[in-house]
């Protein structure tokens, strides 16, 4: 889809660091061979034929590689559901990963990734054509079963809502449930996942966090990263809060977009040393606590410390660091779900009157449509008080899996909430495949869709 361009939320969103840690990958362009036709015309039908059978998507791609380590690949076949990658080929040139001191932890930092990342990604050419747009969805939950009776249901549909967003925009998922090191647990844990996802695919440009209790609830929308290009890390909050009230809940670490780069090796080694396997662990409590006077509890956690290097080393990490207050990036699930009737009422009553948008599609091309919607929308707005779909819904505090949700709220509040969101959601992908729910609070009832809805 094309992305609207979002308002400017703050004046220091367009700072630019000294020094980009962006790789600059350029592409890779190749000559075609053409092979002559024999003289006999018995001979030259057959050759005709031949040709137009290597047309197909199981033809050999080695008209598409030109150096010697990419002419070997030639003989293996592009994998037409990989979008173009060649995942047969890995040459027998030495990378980082036969340097036995590589590191997968947050123990041992890691040295000259821009360099090394940029060395596989020449050495495997399919894989640099759109590199720098390419998202990997990090994301994970607990490898015991839940506490809460149906807390392993509601994480089940948490996740399917991720991989449904991902299917939709090309995105790959890891989801991860074992503590890749068990000092570093609860949210100190997805560290280590998001380091080991960075080393596991260099040719991810961008490596996304969403909590395990976040919903995606626009299937529709994506990541303005040109809005991006100038950092290297995007982080939901609000500047003012942050550094004028000094409140810990300035920002929210359970999403967030972390450029592939040694830039972002460096923050996470920074930021972990706060972490629960840190002999200084109790002294971060104590500073952080110190730090946010709203902050009520003495523990060291992720966000505090997040909040602390932007606040006391600003100019070592904060200009490379969006602090995206301009939609909802992630957004408090209070203040939303209460909106979902009327949003769905106004974009009816849009389809109603547009017929492109009440035209059956495969799902796979939805971001066309997506396109015709930003036409409708430019008087909608962002986050709060807007009629747009909301972007993320973030059941922070609910806690579906232990079941120790915020007093402030009851866990039949959160569940009905939690329920409304997943099937919100769901209405905009199974609206794909001819069906939708009956009632946002009724998951398991759904009705086929009449020809030309809602007209």
């Amino acid at each position: 889809m094309v992305t609207p361009q979002l308002p400017q939320t703050h004046t220091s969103y367009t700072l630019m660091a000294k020094q980009n840690c962006r790789s600059k990958i350029s592409s890779i362009f190749s000559d075609g061979f053409l092979f002559a036709g024999a003289s006999i015309v018995a001979l030259l039908v057959v050759w005709a034929f031949w040709s137009f059978m290597s047309t197909s998507p199981n033809a050999d791609p080695s008209f598409l590689t030109t150096s010697a380590h990419q002419n070997s690949a030639l003989k293996t076949r592009v994998d037409p559901v990989s979008l173009g990658f060649n995942l047969r080929y890995d040459p027998p040139d030495p990378t980082f990963y036969d340097d036995p001191d590589l590191s997968y932890t947050m123990e041992k930092p890691s040295k000259n990734w821009d360099e090394k990342r940029r060395q596989w990604l020449n050495l495997h050419p399919s894989f640099i054509p759109g590199a720098e747009e390419r998202i990997l969805m990090v994301s994970g939950s607990q490898s015991t079963p839940c506490k809460n009776p149906i807390g392993d249901h509601l994480l089940l549909r948490f996740f399917k809502n991720k991989v449904d967003y991902c299917r939709i925009h090309g995105y790959d998922i890891f989801y991860n449930n074992i503590l890749l090191q068990p000092k570093m647990w609860s949210f100190w844990a997805k560290m280590p996942a998001i380091k080991a996802a960075m080393i596991a695919h260099p040719e991810t440009e961008w490596i996304w966090w969403v909590d395990s209790d976040a919903a995606f609830t626009d299937m529709d929308f994506k990541l303005p990263l040109d809005r991006y290009k100038d950092h290297n890390f995007v982080v939901h909050g609000w500047e003012k809060l942050l550094y004028e009230q000094q409140s810990w809940t300035s920002i929210n670490a359970g999403v967030f977009l972390i450029r592939n780069c040694q830039w972002s090796m460096d923050l996470m080694e920074a930021w972990a040393k706060m972490g629960p396997q840190s002999p200084e662990y109790d002294k971060w409590g104590e500073i952080l606590r110190k730090t946010f006077k709203d902050k009520i509890f003495q523990e060291s956690d992720d966000q505090s410390g997040l909040a602390y290097l932007l606040l006391k080393e600003k100019e070592k990490w904060g200009n490379k660091i969006y602090v995206e207050g301009g939609y909802y990036f992630e957004g408090y699930w209070v203040e939303i779900v209460g909106t979902y009737d009327n949003i769905t009422d106004k974009y009816l009553a849009i389809e109603k009157s547009e017929g492109r948008l009440r035209r059956r599609h495969a799902e796979r091309v939805s971001e066309s449509y997506a396109s015709v919607w930003e036409e409708h929308l430019k008087e909608a707005g962002y986050g709060r008080y807007s009629w747009r779909r909301p972007f993320i819904t973030h059941f922070t505090g609910c806690q579906p899996c232990s079941g120790d949700h915020n007093q402030m709220y009851s866990g039949e509040t959160c569940f009905d909430a939690m329920q409304k969101a997943l099937n919100f959601a769901d209405n905009q992908v199974l609206r794909k495949y001819g069906y939708m729910h009956k009632d946002l609070l009724d998951s398991s009832s759904v009705f086929p869709v009449p020809f030309n809805f809602p007209a």
